[in-house]
């Protein structure tokens, strides 16, 4: 091979090279600057609100009065429930929202009392569920339309069935924090072998009407509910008045519990009750002072 072959090899392997290096110094400083790209982007997921939510945990009670009626008084009244929340529609018109709901609740008593059944299950007192249906209006109403069955697995009572209307006004745009969040429910009894007043057989309509004002105190939210309860139709054994009841409430959330196990809540409160002359007389209690206080551990989700 000649000097100027040599030469000319020897330039050509070295530009060969050359363009060789700096191509992958080129490839190298490409690819570095992808991945400081992807290592630094601030990536985002769009989270959707769910349309399904709900809430669950249990009640302890020192008496169950319900709707005035003194039901059980003595021993461990445990009344563990849940709700499911099916959300078909959200808009800004007149109708803003409708929400379908389906609900469970039981009462679990120590004390059993001596009627002779053979239920396997006696201290299972109480067992009811309640689909229905939500819908908010005008910004600030909602009405909620239900029907109510109350079981007895332990056969304490015949079975009951109602429907039951209940109509919110949230009046916080109005009076802030001084609002009063009133409600009215009526509910009207079918014909059932049971039924959730005193009168028989059950064809009787009870009325309640209410507030629960409220405030915070740091992260504890206080409530003062009071609500008044009439009936007709035999609900009461032909009279009006039922109960007035009204005490305080108190909530506070419990944060640390991570949020990816649902917002949990623990509470207290206090009510107390006085019951008209056919409530005092007919659940044997013979008073018309009732006083119950309460503990609750739930979470919504």
């Amino acid at each position: 091979m000649t000097k100027h072959s040599i030469a000319a090899l020897c330039a050509l392997s070295l530009a060969a090279f050359g363009f060789a290096s700096t191509s992958f110094a080129v490839g190298a400083i490409s690819t570095d600057d992808g991945k400081d790209v992807k290592e630094t982007k601030d990536v985002k997921e769009q989270v959707k609100e769910s349309c399904i939510t709900g809430d669950l945990g249990v009640t302890f009670v020192s008496a169950y009065i319900s709707r005035g009626l003194v039901l059980e008084n003595q021993g461990v009244i445990a009344q563990p429930y849940l709700d499911l929340y099916f959300k078909l529609y959200e808009g800004t018109g007149f109708v803003n929202k409708v929400v379908v709901n389906f609900g469970l609740w039981s009462s679990i008593h120590s004390h059993i009392q001596p009627d002779g059944n053979q239920s396997t299950v006696r201290n299972w007192y109480e067992f009811d569920y309640t689909p229905g249906i939500a819908v908010t209006f005008a910004k600030n109403f909602t009405l909620t339309t239900s029907y109510f069955e109350f079981d007895s697995p332990g056969q304490a009572f015949n079975t009951a069935r109602s429907l039951n209307f209940n109509l919110a006004y949230d009046d916080t745009d109005l009076l802030g924090k001084f609002a009063l969040h009133p409600h009215f429910t009526y509910l009207r009894e079918l014909n059932a072998p049971g039924g959730a007043g005193l009168g028989f057989p059950p064809d009787g309509n009870y009325y309640e009407i209410g507030i629960a004002p409220g405030f915070a105190a740091g992260p504890v939210s206080v409530t003062f509910p009071v609500t008044v309860g009439l009936g007709s139709n035999g609900f009461y054994l032909g009279n009006t008045f039922g109960y007035v009841a009204f005490g305080p409430q108190l909530s506070i959330p419990l944060s640390f519990i991570p949020d990816c196990y649902g917002k949990w809540t623990l509470s207290a409160g206090y009510t107390y009750y006085y019951v008209g002359d056919a409530v005092a007389v007919s659940t044997n209690v013979g008073e018309h002072s009732q006083h119950v206080f309460q503990g609750a551990i739930g979470l919504t989700f």
